[in-house]
């Protein structure tokens, strides 16, 4: 899968197996806002990748 680092400011390619997936949530004014996050760890460093309701639902990894 991949995942852009923002240290190297490159695109990197993570092997699935190391990638989880996780919701983050905050609540606003209106409501609450759920948003979903691809993340991984390489070479140091933590990545991050936001996504959509149904992509984070087709992606069959483990959830933080």
């Amino acid at each position: 899968m991949q995942f852009y680092n923002l240290k190297t400011r490159s695109h990197v390619d993570v092997p699935e197996s190391d990638v989880r997936k996780t919701t983050m949530e905050r609540k606003t004014k209106s409501g609450t806002q759920i948003r979903y996050a691809l993340t991984a760890e390489y070479q140091g460093s933590k990545l991050f990748k936001f996504v959509n309701e149904a992509t984070y639902k087709a992606t069959n990894v483990k959830e933080v």
